[in-house]
């Protein structure tokens, strides 16, 4: 199988850095295809232009979003990995959906009706935040963040979700609870 795996977080010393070193492992185990795109690494310009949003409508993007399209259309699965910052995704990972899962490419419009144009690929997305995730549904964040990312992002482009980790408390885990969590992640793929 194919994976592609987009990843965010500036500090490769970070959990979430741990968390990507063990999907990849994993799948590399089970002799999966794997392309790894680092945002940060990669600067990725998330900045959603004018021009952009003029090209978008008539299928023309620029190269940056042209590559970042490719990996995508190449993956038989996406695994996305990013910390939730301030209840939701990094701004470089915003942008990247912004820019990349635009229209024509990730969803369009059919006599009025939505239509996501990634249909057939699958979906894994791991979380990682600081608060607990009895604070989360007490707030009912864990619904707003399965709603705006999992039904508002990935399945209106037509990505069916395998499978959404959230990991929490991630700031102060204990050793024991980091590695229960590569465990999950190891058996998972």
């Amino acid at each position: 199988m194919k994976h592609l795996i987009i990843f965010v977080h500036p500090n490769e010393e970070s959990l979430n850095y741990q968390l990507l070193k063990t999907a990849v492992k994993s799948l590399q185990e089970r002799n999966h295809e794997i392309e790894i795109r680092d945002l940060n690494k990669l600067n990725f310009n998330p900045v959603l232009s004018l021009e952009d949003i003029a090209g978008q409508r008539i299928g023309k993007v620029s190269d940056d979003v042209k590559r970042e399209q490719d990996y995508v259309t190449w993956a038989d699965h996406i695994t996305f990995i990013y910390p939730i910052w301030w209840t939701g995704m990094p701004a470089i990972m915003k942008g990247y959906i912004d820019r990349v899962f635009s229209y024509g490419f990730a969803y369009r419009y059919d006599e009025g009706v939505q239509k996501g144009l990634l249909a057939g690929k699958l979906t894994t997305i791991i979380n990682t935040h600081g608060k607990s995730k009895e604070e989360y549904e007490n707030s009912g964040m864990n619904k707003a963040l399965s709603l705006t990312s999992d039904t508002g992002v990935f399945i209106y482009c037509g990505l069916k979700i395998n499978r959404h980790l959230f990991f929490d408390k991630a700031d102060r885990a204990s050793p024991e609870t980091i590695e229960n969590w590569k465990q999950q992640i190891g058996n998972f793929y």
